[in-house]
């Protein structure tokens, strides 16, 4: 991505230094498609910083957590007050936090950006979402939007997120979402492979005709398109090992859902999926002793879709509970709408469906809570029955749907009148004294009862 963002850079205007640590990276990039371009190499950090005019703009492209500290220290002797450090990888905010608050000690502007859009988008065009140190916004901001995505009403997708971590927090959780976007995906072609019998080039064919509706995006247009692709006369999905990886963000956003107290399920339940996927071997063992799944579930293709899109509002209005809970405990000021905008292009989980959150945040009462919006809330009751069958088929038959039940509990849970939380907290204040509030009493007040 770094390559590739160097390479829009120059195509936008911007004459660009590069520097890899390898010098035969370098060499092979020169001599590639920056052969043309305004780009020049450097040899050592100390020549890429005296190449560069100030205010200096240093975007580094590297792996999240030591090797960014690493490389901030080489850089720092090397530069002058009112320089500007940006970190456009995968780093957890509140490493973000840290290095914005020290580095604006020794007079020095730090950015940290989320970057969606893999290579390609890099290359053409990612969704970027910057954070860090107010003061350096303006040093960067038309040099990022210039080489940022274009949304449909043409404008582009980065816009100024927040200070300290808020940047890179804002990415996390879209990194969170991709990963729930593609459990559901997963699910609905685990169901139509193993529940309904279909082959990949239906299940293709499928994936293509959502892609025409209320579901079109930029997943659901490869999975089809992954299907659909065939080596040596069959599927080549079926050739693939069924063991997940994942880089770490996903879980990072569950673990901020657990300190923020705004649950994640899906989000959790697609990290674990691939948690589990990831050990094939013990798997066989269990399949050899329980027997694996043979049922069929009695639901259509129709059932299944309208369980992706609810379990999707579901994944989409956690994921905006957990950013704004974190804007206001960390004062960033995060503004919902104008993160649904920037995500309409460019990046991974860019759909359609950000073209109808955008609306409702932008509408004239924005929703707390997008399953409650008018529009929302009307595609989740009409789509609860199919929701339902889906779930219970897909347990009768022994098929996984963990994305799509864990969406439907929360869905349940959140809409209870009542929970069963009363006998927990007797339980806590029986074995802890740990008190408990009454319901014939003030929100506030707490009692013990000498059980």
């Amino acid at each position: 991505m770094g390559a590739n963002l160097a390479l829009n850079l120059a195509d936008s205007g911007e004459s660009v230094a590069v520097y890899n640590r390898t010098p035969a990276t370098t060499m092979e990039f020169m001599a590639g498609e920056a052969v043309n371009l305004d780009v020049i190499s450097s040899v050592s950090l100390e020549e890429l910083v005296e190449s560069l005019v100030r205010p200096r703009r240093i975007l580094l492209m590297i792996s999240a957590g030591k090797p960014v500290d690493s490389v901030i220290e080489d850089l720092v002797p090397l530069l002058e007050p009112g320089d500007v450090i940006i970190d456009g990888g995968n780093s957890l905010y509140v490493d973000t936090d840290r290095r914005t608050r020290s580095l604006t000690d020794l007079g020095l502007h730090y950015l940290g950006i989320g970057v969606s859009g893999g290579e390609v988008g890099a290359r053409f065009g990612p969704s970027i979402m910057p954070g860090g140190d107010p003061e350096a916004w303006p040093l960067v901001e038309s040099t990022l939007k210039n080489i940022a995505a274009i949304a449909p009403d043409g404008k582009p997708c980065c816009e100024w997120m927040g200070p300290n971590g808020a940047g890179h927090f804002v990415k996390m959780v879209h990194n969170g979402i991709e990963y729930g976007d593609m459990q559901v995906i997963a699910e609905a072609y685990d169901l139509m492979r193993r529940g309904l019998g279909m082959s990949p080039p239906e299940i293709a064919g499928v994936f293509e005709e959502w892609n025409q509706g209320r579901l079109r995006s930029y997943l659901v247009e490869i999975t089809a398109e992954i299907l659909a692709t065939h080596e040596d006369g069959e599927p080549l999905v079926e050739k693939i090992l069924d063991a997940a990886g994942q880089k770490g963000t996903g879980k990072w956003t569950v673990n901020a859902s657990l300190d923020l107290g705004e649950p994640t399920t899906l989000v959790s339940e697609a990290v674990y999926a691939r948690v589990v996927s990831s050990n094939p071997e013990h798997r066989q063992l269990a399949a050899d002793v329980f027997g694996d799944a043979t049922g069929s579930p009695e639901v259509t293709v129709a059932d299944i879709e309208s369980a992706l899109y609810a379990s999707k509002i579901i994944s989409y209005t956690q994921g905006f509970r957990l950013m704004s809970r974190a804007s206001s405990d960390y004062g960033w000021g995060l503004e919902p709408g104008t993160i649904a905008s920037i995500w309409r292009a460019g990046c991974i989980i860019r759909a359609e469906f950000l073209e109808d959150i955008t609306a409702a945040y932008e509408g004239p009462t924005p929703p707390t809570d997008l399953s409650l919006h008018e529009f929302f809330a009307a595609a989740l009751k009409e789509a609860e029955p199919s929701w339902r069958r889906v779930v219970a088929g897909a347990v009768s038959a022994g098929i996984p749907v963990p994305a799509y039940a864990s969406a439907l509990t929360y869905f349940d849970g959140m809409r209870s009148r009542r929970l069963p939380a009363n006998l927990i907290q007797a339980q806590r204040d029986f074995f802890g004294a740990h008190t408990f509030e009454r319901t014939d009493r003030p929100r506030g007040e707490f009692f013990h009862h000498n059980w």
